[in-house]
């Protein structure tokens, strides 16, 4: 077992749970009205758009070099 290995798993288990979480808080807050809730939201799509990426990256779908 490499450390690429490891890492990737380490980045995939991360992935997953920052992910759930993040969809499930956008989820909660989804209804909240004001500037503060509206840029709470933003973050936690970046959030959860970032741990898709991870995800990817982990999977070795995406930034994989010839």
């Amino acid at each position: 077992m490499t450390e690429a290995l490891v890492e990737r798993g380490v980045a995939f288990v991360g992935a997953i749970l920052v992910g759930i979480t993040a969809i499930v808080q956008l989820k909660n807050d989804w209804a909240a009205r004001g500037l503060d809730a509206d840029v709470t939201k933003l973050l936690l799509g970046l959030m959860a758009f970032g741990c898709i990426l991870a995800l990817l990256a982990a999977l070795r779908i995406l930034g994989v070099h010839a």
